[in-house]
């Protein structure tokens, strides 16, 4: 059997099961069973969290793993008692920050991915939308883009660029690549305006052509030959105008994001979250 994993929190329980991922993934090779249970917010929840995790504990034979970011101290205590490994990823940290800062913490839930500051808000969801109306190059007026993303048709670049509206509230624009301007000796003249905003992404032919595959079976569009022309020439064209690339082959948005971001300066100020 799998020893089960829990992702506990009063909030989204998306920050456990993030950090809970990234702990885990330094033991490649166990296989986990992962169940997440959020707005754990009443005692009644908590129980009932804490029954599902015995039984799970009872029907593996091995003691549950469980990751909250619990913050009221009654729901952290029932949950404390469930039979399981129980690593409470707030309570440490929060025990430390007293010290450090001198003031006693003030619990509240639904502070780590909530709306916190509206501003901050207004302009993520503008951002989304911007995103949005300029994908795929639907729209070549950019000037008001932070950067545009540059490169052949199913790419990453349109998750890429919304995870950025998202997670950081900036307007990221992207240009597929076509044929015809693969046989240009320059990129188009509307992005070469904006060059300095350019961030090439590339992948490898091979995976390139299985993600084509998917959406047009057997054509021209997803072979092999037309994927390694597309990515050679793209590549090609990139190097020589100076536009930095970066491979979407096996790396996640969050990485891509994080580091088209440090390449291109562009730093923003994480928003004031919700609920963990």
């Amino acid at each position: 059997m799998k020893r089960t994993v829990f992702f506990v929190s009063d909030g989204t329980a998306i920050t456990a099961e993030t950090f809970g991922h990234s702990l885990l993934t330094q033991f490649g090779d166990l296989e986990f069973r992962q169940i997440r249970l959020p707005f754990v917010d009443t005692p009644s929840k908590a129980r009932d969290s804490a029954e599902l995790i015995n039984r799970a504990t009872e029907s593996s034979g091995v003691p549950s793993l469980v990751f909250s970011t619990t913050v009221d101290p009654e729901i952290t205590q029932i949950i404390s008692t469930s039979d399981a490994e129980v690593f409470n990823l707030f309570e440490h940290f929060l025990v430390e920050i007293e010290k450090a800062i001198g003031q006693p913490r003030k619990p509240s839930v639904g502070r780590a991915h909530g709306m916190g500051d509206k501003t901050v808000y207004e302009d993520r969801m503008e951002a989304t939308n911007y995103a949005l109306t300029h994908d795929d190059g639907i729209s070549q007026k950019m000037d008001q883009a932070d950067v545009i993303l540059v490169g052949v048709s199913r790419s990453g670049k349109t998750p890429t660029c919304l995870y950025m509206a998202l997670h950081y509230g900036l307007k990221a624009a992207n240009y597929p690549l076509t044929e015809e301007d693969l046989e240009q000796p320059r990129l188009p003249d509307f992005l070469r305006q904006h060059k300095k905003k350019l961030f090439g992404l590339t992948i490898d032919p091979e995976r390139l052509s299985k993600i084509r595959e998917l959406r047009r079976p057997n054509s021209r569009y997803a072979s092999l030959k037309q994927c390694r022309y597309e990515v050679e020439a793209a590549e090609a064209m990139l190097r020589a105008e100076g536009v930095p690339q970066l491979s979407s082959t096996g790396s996640s948005v969050e990485e891509l994001a994080s580091r088209i971001l440090l390449s291109q300066g562009l730093y923003r100020e994480e928003p004031e979250s919700g609920s963990a």
